[in-house]
């Protein structure tokens, strides 16, 4: 091989490389995530046949992973969900009013929601009632203070829910 052929060969494959590695993280992220406070986009998982009633169980996941229409591609994030003991769930932020799945949410609220390994086609409607709100925010000290969170301090039982906490309730589809 000449000269002029190595470098053409090097050239190739730093090319190939410029290429293949920028698309091979995409799709990494994209399928992959959200991982940790980094949004992702298509959740994978089983989908649940049956529509869901009871949502009790989602209090055994740390957190639920949602995902949105927010523009071209999927948008999915972590997010903290909780069920109440009457098996309503709900998922909640904190400022929500500033983050772009929450005001897409108020314009779409068709969602799918992923508790493991299981995808759940549902439907997230804000909540504005105080006393549901109220009710979402007990589940969740409830859940924050029976499950074994690493690094979090949850709210102490009978801790007043914020005035910039939102809550969405979801009902299977």
């Amino acid at each position: 091989m000449s000269e002029g052929q190595s470098r053409g060969a090097i050239r190739g494959v730093a090319l190939a490389a410029l290429v293949v590695i920028p698309i091979a993280a995409f799709l990494y992220w994209f399928l992959a995530c959200p991982c940790d406070r980094m949004p992702g986009g298509y959740l994978l998982g089983a989908e649940a046949e049956e529509q869901v009633t009871d949502w009790s169980f989602a209090n055994e996941v740390q957190l639920c992973q949602i995902q949105i229409s927010a523009g071209f591609l999927p948008h999915s994030i972590n997010l903290n969900c909780m069920s109440t003991s009457a098996g309503d769930l709900y998922l909640s932020c904190s400022q929500c009013g500033s983050k772009r799945w929450s005001n897409a949410v108020l314009s779409n609220g068709s969602a799918r929601l992923r508790l493991n390994t299981t995808v759940y086609p549902v439907n997230l409607t804000r909540v504005v009632d105080p006393s549901e709100l109220d009710r979402a925010w007990g589940a969740r000290v409830m859940k924050l203070n029976t499950l074994v969170v690493p690094e979090t301090s949850p709210p102490p039982p009978g801790a007043p829910r914020p005035d910039d906490w939102w809550s969405f309730r979801v009902v299977s589809r």
